[in-house]
């Protein structure tokens, strides 16, 4: 219930102008007091609002709420599968896990209060600050390993971002792509990838893609997350509608989950190296306890990573890997 008053007052201060608290009560069917108790827990979620006594509350900048509609309207011409857009969830990608959902079902959400990375790193999720989208996906068996689904998944978030006239230039400027499931520019994290795989990778199993993308993320924000982090407001100067881009995203991740179990990474691999930032660059590779250096020398034909080490080269392709830059 909390969460369809936040929406709903949310929704009366998208448009950026001044709302009284009586008229904020009075739509939610809330007293004044529970309003302004919202509106700090909206706050405390990353939104910037002002109150200035005798006018009310205004957000910092009018906001652009999610609406599956919208989203399906913005979709080409064929059949997809139900899109749910929630106000908060615990992570969009453990909502699919955990419901029966159906084949190529979306699922949005304003806010994650426990949004997932890569071995159990948290994602930070500011509420309206980007895009936190998963879609869910049954097949019959995967080629192996497995990280080169989420390195096409990668160049299919890139068409996404190009389309919407985001530099994506990867060795070259703009927003390129980080072994094995980050977005990044000048260095900065914008995005990151998350494949979780239920059942067996050969045999008939779910799986659920998650993307989040920094749109503009709040002051705030930057003293919660451990790494350097970028946003799409930094990058370019007009920021795409967050349901065209949701769209976007769910047609080209569609095409690449449809495509991959026949196609496989192999025919992607000249793509990927294109927009890989650290080739060539001197690494650190952390496994467990181990911190292997090297120098980073792509990917192979299954999404593999190819570390250099003197006369050396040796292959990487466990789901447990990280790469940094080394100090």
């Amino acid at each position: 219930m909390n969460h369809e008053r936040r929406a709903r007052l949310l929704a009366q201060l998208a448009d950026g102008g001044f709302h009284s608290g009586e008229a904020l009560a009075a739509t939610a069917g809330i007293s004044r007091t529970a309003v302004w108790k919202q509106i700090q827990t909206l706050r405390q979620r990353g939104l910037d609002i002002f109150s200035v006594q005798g006018k009310g509350y205004r957000l910092a900048r009018p906001y652009e709420c999610l609406d599956a509609g919208s989203i399906q309207s913005a979709l080409p011409q064929r059949q997809y599968a139900p899109i749910k857009v929630f106000f908060e969830l615990a992570s969009t990608n453990q909502y699919l896990l955990e419901q029966a959902v159906q084949h190529g079902e979306v699922c949005l959400a304003e806010y994650q209060s426990a949004g997932r990375g890569r071995h159990g790193h948290g994602w930070q999720s500011p509420l309206g600050a980007g895009l936190y989208l998963s879609i869910a996906w049954r097949a019959d068996g995967l080629p192996e390993p497995v990280t080169g689904l989420s390195l096409a998944a990668g160049l299919a978030v890139l068409r996404a971002l190009k389309s919407c006239d985001v530099p994506c230039n990867g060795r070259h400027g703009g927003v390129g792509l980080k072994w094995p499931n980050d977005l990044l520019c000048d260095g900065r994290k914008l995005g990151g990838i998350l494949l979780q795989v239920r059942g067996e990778v050969t045999g008939p199993c779910l799986l659920v893609l998650g993307v989040g993308i920094n749109l503009r993320l709040p002051v705030q924000a930057n003293t919660k997350i451990d790494q350097p982090v970028t946003d799409l407001a930094q990058i370019i100067a007009d920021l795409p509608s967050r349901n065209h881009l949701a769209a976007v995203l769910i047609h080209e991740l569609s095409q690449c989950l449809e495509r991959y179990p026949q196609q496989g990474f192999a025919g992607l691999r000249s793509d990927w190296h294109e927009h890989d930032v650290l080739r060539g660059r001197q690494v650190t590779l952390h496994l467990g306890e181990r911190r292997i250096e090297g120098e980073m020398l792509g990917v192979d034909a299954d999404g593999a990573l190819l570390l250099g080490q003197q006369d050396q080269i040796q292959r990487f392709a466990s789901g447990e890997l990280s790469v940094r830059i080394s100090p």
